[in-house]
């Protein structure tokens, strides 16, 4: 039986591509600006007073460099998951993101870019995550370093909704979003 659990959610601070305004998705290289380095310590800070007992990470660039603060401030090692990824926006990837409003079906979760992913399959991604880690949890308070979307799925998840409920809202570069996973995770 799965016990419930606590996930620390840390969205990876500002990348290169977020201050140019491009769709990153899943390119892996991009690293954190300036400013993305001091939003990830100062978040660093605040899941070191939260004290998780385990850390897994998105194996992209800028969640690495992310974890890599939060390893500093908790003392915690961690592992990447390319389960912890952003949604795959395939050949949209590196392109302005004002220019994909007209190109993205935002309100169909099952539109997929050609070699991307569509939301559903990122809501199935996250939601076969969290009841692995439901079903043998590391630690009763666990830290994800991840992304917006992933995050967002993750909470559609934890409230039982399927990824046309995802959160309009994204979590700000370098945050900690808390989130409780009851008795049971929605599949």
């Amino acid at each position: 039986m799965a016990r419930p659990l606590t996930l620390l959610l840390v969205r990876h601070g500002q990348s290169e591509w977020n201050a140019a305004g491009l769709m990153q998705g899943q390119t892996a290289h991009v690293p954190l600006t300036g400013l993305g380095h001091e939003q990830a310590a100062t978040a660093a800070r605040e899941l070191a007073a939260l004290r998780p007992g385990a850390m897994l990470s998105s194996d992209l660039l800028r969640a690495v460099q992310t974890a890599e603060h939060c390893a500093a401030a908790t003392g915690l090692p961690f592992t990447t998951t390319p389960t912890l990824r952003e949604q795959g926006y395939g050949v949209l990837e590196g392109r302005p993101s004002r220019e994909l409003w007209d190109v993205v079906d935002w309100t169909d979760p099952h539109w997929a870019a050609e070699g991307g992913e569509s939301l559903a399959d990122l809501h199935a991604r996250v939601a076969a995550l969290l009841a692995r880690l439901r079903g043998d949890p590391p630690a009763d308070l666990v830290a994800l370093v991840t992304h917006g979307d992933t995050i967002r799925a993750a909470q559609a998840v934890a409230a039982g909704l399927g990824p046309a409920g995802m959160p309009a809202v994204t979590p700000h570069n370098g945050t900690v979003t808390r989130l409780h996973l009851g008795a049971a995770v929605a599949r």
